[in-house]
């Protein structure tokens, strides 16, 4: 009889947690890869599609190095997902996020301050409050974790300026190793990652982007009436549960009370209800008892639903890598699920508003600055109210000043000059650069538009935006590529069809 061969001790230690934890008993392409490099103290970035199993390269890892691990996460539908999981699976997790109640605030603060806390969650927001990071400090931390890692991105689909302050946190909590985590990044966001987080090049772990169980459709709408009549006909004719995704709050609220109305099995979810109201949908929606989600991009990263079966967009988000995060909320389960955008021509205009906001320029980064040093000690809030400047693109100009040492935070979050004198020089060199944002966003819209317009493979065009330009062949599963099929049978049904008849002439003659 053959010799089993015997695996080394911690490889023993790994596959027993595997199977006594989380209940699987192998680890899937390309997780192998990332826990070793966790489990050796190494920095990462891995790059693993939707349904890979991002989310078990860290919590493994939690339960056996040394030390606690912290979760950035952006959003709280997320953190509260996972948290809840893993508390069912008996690991002492906690969150950490302005949703909690003033008790649940106050016992999960306690894990934390007593060290108990094996898993802590947390948003970049809360991370980058000095009174939190003074919590932390208290209790060695192993590993930091940044999920959702495009967020980080300047260049990436769903840019958090919070995510710009996770380097000086790093450092503040003793350098700990890090793992970044997404599904989607270009090359440039990629790199930008990298580069913020001190991540090697040989740091990156990038298993691919196809899943072949996605089929993506494009249905072309003349206005709003014929979209939401596709809506309901799609609803219809689908089986299993779906999230419906809008790009604006009025939209969703518009598309569920039509919903409603229809008798449809609906809920909403959106970043302006009360949490309490967000957090009973999406309690509703991942235990089944509704069967539709309707939902800005305020729902959805990391969200662990994997009998989803279809994704529909009621508007198109700003560019493909948005688009293939969003839609990839399908088919987790590895079984087919549908990919549907419901293309209006001047749905486009939305974006194009959002894109108007994004990005500070000179002069409100001068605004910023002459207000401060008129009166110190303002919040964000105060800042937005007083200035008139978009929340996000103030955020983003916080964010930036920050890093440069120009203003600094307290640990209730009010604001400060560093410095008494600007770089104007600096300032100006920003202020161009984020230029050459807003049009690197111009250009991934119109790549979005012409990807709803075009009769190629969606998959090819999906693949060749998140991978490069390397030829690959069309995927024959998407609306594009049935359609050439069938016109090609069709063809070639006509022409066999001709043949026949020169045939039998020939016979009869």
């Amino acid at each position: 009889m053959a010799r089993r061969t015997q695996q080394p001790a911690p490889a023993r230690r790994l596959a027993r947690t595997l199977k006594s934890v989380f209940g699987i008993a192998r680890l899937r392409e390309g997780q192998q890869a990332v826990i070793e490099r966790v489990l050796a103290g190494q920095h990462t970035l891995a790059v693993m599609p939707t349904g890979a199993g991002k989310s078990l390269c860290y919590q493994l890892p939690a339960l056996l190095i040394e030390g606690r691990t912290v979760v950035v996460s952006p959003l709280i539908a997320l953190m509260k997902d996972q948290c809840d999981k893993l508390v069912e699976q008996g690991v002492a997790a906690v969150q950490i996020n302005s949703a909690l109640d003033g008790a649940e605030s106050r016992e999960a603060l306690a894990a934390v301050a007593d060290g108990s806390a094996r898993i802590v969650f947390t948003t970049p927001e809360q991370l980058a409050q000095p009174g939190f990071r003074e919590q932390l400090q208290q209790h060695p931390i192993g590993l930091l974790v940044v999920d959702e890692a495009h967020c980080i991105s300047q260049w990436g689909h769903d840019f958090r300026p919070a995510f710009l302050e996770i380097a000086d946190a790093a450092k503040a909590l003793g350098q700990p190793t890090l793992l970044a985590l997404t599904a989607t990044a270009t090359e440039q966001v990629t790199q930008d990652i990298r580069q913020q987080l001190g991540i090697p090049t040989a740091g990156v772990v990038n298993t691919g982007a196809y899943r072949p169980n996605l089929h993506y459709t494009v249905e072309l709408v003349t206005d709003d009436t014929h979209k939401l009549e596709r809506l309901q006909a799609l609803l219809a004719s689908l089986e299993g549960t779906g999230i419906v995704y809008c790009a604006t709050v009025k939209a969703a609220e518009a598309v569920y009370e039509a919903l409603l109305l229809a008798r449809e099995s609906v809920a909403l979810y959106h970043g302006k209800r009360k949490a309490d109201e967000r957090r009973a949908a999406q309690d509703a929606f991942m235990e089944g008892k509704t069967r539709v989600m309707v939902a800005t991009n305020a729902f959805g990263l990391g969200i662990d639903k994997p009998d989803t079966r279809f994704v529909l967009h009621w508007q198109m988000p700003s560019g493909l890598d948005a688009y293939y995060q969003e839609s990839g909320r399908a088919g987790r389960d590895g079984s087919p699920a549908t990919c549907t955008l419901l293309f209006l021509q001047r749905d486009k205009a939305v974006q194009q508003f959002f894109m108007a906001g994004r990005y500070p320029g000179l002069d409100e980064l001068d605004a910023l600055y002459a207000a401060l040093l008129r009166e110190p000690g303002q919040s964000l809030s105060q800042l937005v109210e007083r200035l008139g400047i978009p929340r996000t693109k103030l955020q983003v100009a916080v964010s930036l000043l920050r890093r440069l040492r120009i203003v600094g935070a307290d640990a209730t979050g009010h604001l400060r000059l560093l410095k008494d004198t600007l770089d104007t020089k600096t300032l100006h060199r920003l202020a161009d650069e984020y230029q050459g944002r807003r049009e690197a966003d111009r250009v991934k819209l119109e790549q979005m538009v012409a990807y709803a317009q075009s009769g190629h493979c969606r998959w090819r065009a999906l693949l060749e935006h998140l991978e490069g330009d390397a030829p690959r062949e069309d995927c024959g599963n998407c609306d594009s590529c049935l359609r050439l099929a069938r016109h090609q049978a069709s063809q070639q049904a006509e022409a066999a069809g001709s043949t026949g008849s020169v045939v039998a002439a020939a016979t009869l003659g």
